[in-house]
Order: structure tokens, then C-alpha cells, then sequence
């Protein structure tokens, strides 16, 4: 049964969706994805949006419309609700792909993104992530979590 969205939304501008790493139905990224949704449905998203980049690497590979999800979500779906939905209509990819997909998100260096925007990430850090934290960060998604304090 779908729940209040505002009980299911966090407030962004007081805590941080969960890290780009945590599987949601099977794929890294979807529940990052999820918590934004909610917030940015329930007026609480701060900075953060939500169909972003990263956001649109996860729709493009399943095939989910960002706008059927967020219909979706708006409805107060729970977590496993959302999950459901996820399963139902994303593109039918074997264990093996997702995994793959998976794998090559999270293992993406920086090293590997085009040069402005290894650029930017090496301005990023020097600027938002502290010093100690700076040499820990390969990954992509170590920007985020460092970011967001998970990287310590």
C-alpha cells in the first residue's frame, strides 16, 4: 500500500541520498536515484536534482522513462514497491550484463573521463574534500562519497 511521500522523503538539505555504490534492485545508481526523486517530489532536494547525468546513465540502461518513474514514485511507493516497478519495466538484461553494467560504473576511475572533466574533479577536490581524503579518491563514485562524507 503506498505510504505519504513526505514520510518516505529525506531532506536533503539535512542528509545525503545513499552512495551511487548501494544496489536497489539490482543496479548501483537506482536508489541514489530513488532518494533524490522523492526529495525533489517532497520540496526537500537542496542542491541536489534529480535525472541528472548519472541519474540518466541508469534510465538509458534499463530503458525506464524518467518521467513514468517519477510518476511512479509520486504515488508514495514504498522502497520494495519501487523495486517491483524497477523489475517490471526496466529492459530485460541478463545476470551477467547487470552485473557488468554494475561493475563498470562503480570500478570507472577518473582517469577514464574526459579530460575537462578530470579537470573539474581535480579542482573539485582541492576545493570541497579535504586533503587527507584527496589521495583516496580513483573512482568516480569516490568523488561522491567523499563528498558526501563516506570516504573516511
Amino acid at each position: 500500500m503506498p505510504e505519504d511521500l513526505s514520510d518516505l522523503a529525506l531532506d536533503l538539505t539535512q542528509d545525503y541520498p545513499r552512495s551511487p555504490r548501494t544496489l536497489f534492485a539490482g543496479y548501483v545508481i537506482a536508489g541514489r536515484m530513488l532518494d533524490k526523486c522523492r526529495a525533489v517530489l517532497n520540496e526537500t532536494a537542496g542542491e541536489y536534482d534529480f535525472n541528472c547525468g548519472v541519474d540518466r546513465t541508469f534510465l538509458e540502461f534499463t530503458g525506464i522513462d524518467a518521467d513514468e518513474f517519477k510518476d511512479f514514485v509520486a504515488t508514495g511507493a514504498t522502497d520494495e514497491e519501487v523495486v517491483d516497478w524497477i523489475q517490471a519495466n526496466a529492459k530485460d538484461h541478463s545476470p551477467a550484463e547487470i552485473a557488468s553494467w554494475n561493475f563498470a560504473l562503480k570500478c570507472r576511475r577518473i582517469s577514464e573521463l574526459p579530460p575537462d572533466r578530470q579537470a573539474w574533479v581535480q579542482d573539485y577536490l582541492l576545493e570541497h574534500v579535504k586533503p587527507e581524503i584527496q589521495e583516496r579518491v580513483i573512482f568516480y563514485f569516490d568523488l561522491i562519497d567523499a563528498e558526501e562524507g563516506r570516504l573516511g
